[in-house]
């Protein structure tokens, strides 16, 4: 029997990246799986890689804003109208947005940031956490960041948002817990995946690779993080296994965070 066997997990910003890297490995695993994003061709993409790899896996394809309210709760209501439960929830949907210094930072690119990256996940939360909570078990993994414990530079909407999910880990591991629910977070480092690519460009337009170079000489494993790194984490902190790990966040960036 696999870990996921007759589970039902949602995640978001499943069309790319870390999101998708997480959706095979639970499809591998045996996960029903709602994929949520704002891009239908990324949602489609995934749903063929994990056809490819787990052909009888039952997958429920959802188009939505994460930053949006109502569509948050509509793709909780369909995920229980479909399935009758949610044992996961990897909370993932995230930009970095624009790069620059705070006095420069614009007012709308912050809030764009805030609204995706903080609210999209307090959304997320609230109403699947009261499914959660009816049920009497569940297990949610938010994206965080390093980004999210410790500074990183020219990214104050980014590190604000990811901060606050932080917190919002933190707080609702000691509310929900009692519910037999656990709440977590990674914090990801430099792992390669579109956002990772489109930051460097940012600092090095067409030469990015060779900025991405330079970027994890710091790095005390001298390279990037894979997105299937991340995928086996989130698989491992959503199972069973994990079920009274509570509150932590788990970096996830070559040990580059305890440099500082």
């Amino acid at each position: 029997m696999k870990r996921f066997d007759n589970k039902v997990v949602i995640v978001t910003g499943a069309g790319s990246g870390l999101g998708q890297a997480a959706t095979l490995q639970l499809a591998e695993e045996g996960a029903k799986l709602v994929l949520v994003d704002l891009s239908e061709a990324g949602l489609q993409e995934t749903q063929q890689k994990v056809l490819a790899i787990a052909p009888q896996a039952e997958t429920l394809l959802i188009t939505a804003n994460v930053a949006d309210e109502q569509a948050v709760k509509g793709f909780v209501d369909a995920t229980v109208e479909k399935f009758g439960q949610i044992d996961g929830f990897f909370n993932n949907a995230g930009i970095e947005g624009k790069q620059n210094l705070t006095e420069d930072f614009g007012i709308d690119e912050f809030e764009k940031v805030i609204s995706i990256n903080l609210n999209g996940v307090f959304y997320g939360m609230k109403y699947v956490l009261k499914i959660m909570k009816k049920q009497g078990y569940g297990s949610i993994v938010n994206t965080a960041s390093v980004g999210g414990i410790r500074g990183v530079g020219n990214q104050s909407g980014y590190a604000a948002s990811k901060h606050g999910v932080v917190g919002l880990t933190r707080n609702s591991a000691i509310e929900y817990g009692q519910f037999g629910i656990s709440v977590k977070a990674i914090a990801p480092g430099a792992i390669m995946t579109p956002m990772v690519e489109g930051s460097l460009r940012q600092m090095g337009g067409d030469n990015w690779e060779e900025v991405g170079k330079e970027f994890v000489k710091p790095n005390p494993m001298r390279r990037f993080g894979k997105p299937e790194e991340v995928g086996y984490l989130v698989a491992f902190l959503l199972s069973n296994h994990a079920d009274f790990i509570n509150g932590v966040v788990v970096p996830i960036d070559g040990g580059q965070s305890y440099k500082y």
